[in-house]
């Protein structure tokens, strides 16, 4: 069961969540990268720091997770997809716009409430 939601309400769950999130990038051998980031919204879009390893996996895998774990509702976490559309190497920082977000139920949370809501639509649908 899942209702699609407009950005405002992924920049609403950001703030009960709070600014700090775990990365996700795509490393050079296809594997998972993770980092904690703090991030700040410019407009529709977040601004992360971004390390070496970051900063050298988004040119070849743009497409980023960002989760942060369960905030105001401690049943949920936020998971949101995004892709990256611009890099600062001087900054050190990335920009990516989401494309996708969900609240996603705890493994082990209250199995009567739905197993996921989604924030945004999915990108191509």
């Amino acid at each position: 069961m899942s209702v699609p939601v407009d950005l405002a309400a992924l920049k609403e769950q950001v703030a009960e969540h709070g600014d700090v999130a775990f990365l996700v990038t795509s490393a050079g051998d296809g594997g998972p990268h993770v980092v904690s980031v703090r991030l700040a919204w410019d407009g529709d879009r977040l601004v992360l720091p971004a390390g070496k390893s970051t900063l050298a996996n988004v040119p070849a895998h743009p497409a980023v997770t960002l989760l942060w774990p369960s905030g105001g509702d401690p049943s949920y976490c936020l998971i949101a997809d995004a892709v990256v559309v611009a890099t600062d190497d001087d900054a050190r920082t990335i920009t990516v716009e989401p494309t996708h977000a969900i609240l996603h139920r705890l493994a082990d949370a209250d199995a009567s409430i739905p197993y996921c809501r989604q924030l945004t639509e999915p990108a191509g649908g």
